[in-house]
Parts: C-alpha cells; sequence; structure tokens
C-alpha cells in the first residue's frame, strides 16, 4: 500500500485530529536504511497508525556541516515505506517548517553541552526545536528513535517531559552491518579504505566490553585502550566518554548498564556509536 503523502502542515494536523487509536511516529531526515526501517518495523507492531516524517532540518546543521551534500531519495524512501505499509509520510519543505518570521527554539539545558555539543555546540537547539514542531503536528502516542544517536535520545526525552508531551519516546537498539558498523546514512561518504578504517568504532566498544567482562572497570584507563586502537586505525577522535545512561554525567569507574559513547572522523565523516556496557 502506498502511503498518503502529505505536504503542509495543515493538512498533517487535520488529519492526525481525526485519526483513531494509537499513533506510531518515526521521525527522519530521509535516505533510509535498514536502521530506519527497523523503526518502522517496531511502530508497526505496536501501534494502528504509523506516520514517518521525512525532513532534512536546517537547523541542527552547523555552517561548515554538510547540509548541501547530505544524501536524499525520496523516491526511494516513498518506495521502501510502501513495502512496509506505513500509512502517512509527512514531507514537508523548509519554508513549511520554518516560514519568515520563526523565532522561537526549544533549548535543553546542560545535557546538551556535552559530548556531542561540545563540537557542535548549536546541533542539539536545532533538534530539538524540530522534534517539538513535528510531534506538536502529529501528535503521536509513541515515537521510535534509535539508541544510536544516543545523547539525542535522553535529550528528547528530557524535552518531552519538560513540556509535558504526552508522547512517550521508544528507544531501539543500534542496527549494524555484517561486519559491525553501525548504520549511517553518512557511511556512503567513505571510501572502501575509509569504510574498513570506520570500524574502528564498533571494535573499540568490543575492547571496552571485553575490560568490562575482564573486571577491568577504571574509565580512563579502559579510554587509553580504545583511543590507540582508534588512532592505529586513522580515526581521529572527537570524544570517548563512559556516562551514566539517565544524565549522561561521566563516570570514573565502569558499571552495569553505563555506557560508552564516541564520536570519531573517519576522511572528515563525522562517526557516532556507543555501546551498553553488560
Amino acid at each position: 500500500m502506498r502511503p498518503v503523502l502529505v505536504k503542509t502542515i495543515s493538512q498533517m494536523m487535520q488529519i492526525s485530529t481525526k485519526l483513531k487509536g494509537t499513533i506510531g511516529f518515526v521521525p527522519t531526515m530521509g535516505y533510509l536504511h535498514r536502521g530506519h526501517l527497523s523503526l518502522v518495523e517496531t511502530a508497526k507492531k505496536n501501534a494502528d497508525i504509523v506516520i514517518v516524517s521525512i525532513f532534512v532540518n536546517p537547523t541542527q546543521f552547523s555552517p561548515n556541516e554538510d547540509l548541501s551534500q547530505y544524501p536524499r531519495d525520496i523516491d526511494s524512501d516513498i518506495k521502501l515505506l510502501s513495502e512496509l505499509d506505513v500509512d502517512y509520510i509527512f514531507f514537508p519543505q523548509e519554508s513549511e517548517m520554518y516560514p519568515d518570521g520563526c523565532k522561537t527554539w526549544v533549548n535543553v539545558d546542560k545535557i546538551t553541552q556535552v559530548l556531542c555539543g561540545k563540537s557542535r555546540p548549536t546541533h542539539f537547539k536545532g533538534v530539538t526545536t524540530i522534534v517539538a514542531k513535528l510531534m506538536n503536528i502529529v501528535d503521536p502516542d509513541l515515537m521510535y528513535m534509535g539508541e544510536k544517536d544516543f545523547q539525542q535520545l535522553v535529550v528528547l526525552r528530557q524535552m518531552a517531559k519538560d513540556l509535558n508531551f504526552k508522547t512517550e519516546i521508544i528507544g531501539c537498539p543500534i542496527i549494524r552491518e555484517e561486519d559491525g558498523l553501525a548504520m549511517s546514512s553518512r557511511n556512503k561518504y567513505l571510501s572502501p579504505a575509509g569504510r574498513k578504517n570506520a570500524l574502528c568504532l564498533h571494535k573499540a566498544l568490543l575492547l571496552a566490553k571485553k575490560r568490562f567482562r575482564q573486571n577491568i572497570t577504571n574509565s580512563s584507563k579502559i579510554i587509553t585502550e580504545m583511543a590507540d586502537l582508534i588512532e592505529n586505525m586513522e580515526g581521529v577522535i572527537d570524544y570517548i566518554e563512559v556516562v551514566d545512561p539517565d544524565t549522561l554525567e561521566h563516570i570514573t569507574e565502569l558499571k552495569k548498564g553505563c555506557r560508552i559513547l564516541l564520536a570519531v572522523i573517519i576522511e572528515n565523516t563525522r562517526l557516532i556509536d556507543n555501546m551498553k556496557m553488560e
């Protein structure tokens, strides 16, 4: 079944107001891969109606980032979502989401200023603003997001709680390629050699998990070993952090349930990944 393609806010709001049953929502920037589709499949299992948004949000890109090069293929996206029997695709244009005179931003304090927020200081303001707008427009009961963007997941849950959104935000497992690389639309930027070196993120996380299972829990020691592995595979480290999964606060000793988050630049492409310590 081909989804209904909705391009305006007013039409989407009219539709969502009249829908009966549980609404599941998957916000995306398009160029869909198996990671996105896994979110849609989970939504299909748990909701009566599934809505997917496709919008490359300009406000979460810094001036020196890849907005103009960010991959787009709406025809392929529609085909993939049709195969999964998605009910609606919300596909607005930038002028629809950010009309002239727009002056309001949504900002979450503190937890947006660490990790990715250090090197991308305007990123999360753009993320929280657009997701708040989308949640207001679609009015979903359930929203599905991947755990690969773990900081984003924590930030948006905090925003939804603080602003009293009714939507429950559900984190879904990271989907990986067969060799372990976390799926990302930006993986297409990598050359064959860069693609091979990009495995350093997953290998470093597996090394950390191995050390944790060997009862080595000192964060600094484990981070040093991870950094050596990454640099030996030509990765440029933005950060490696061991954090509390609820607060994102740095912790000095690994414990069950904590997360290791990292961002690494491979061939000028910034990749992120994370892993729960179990």
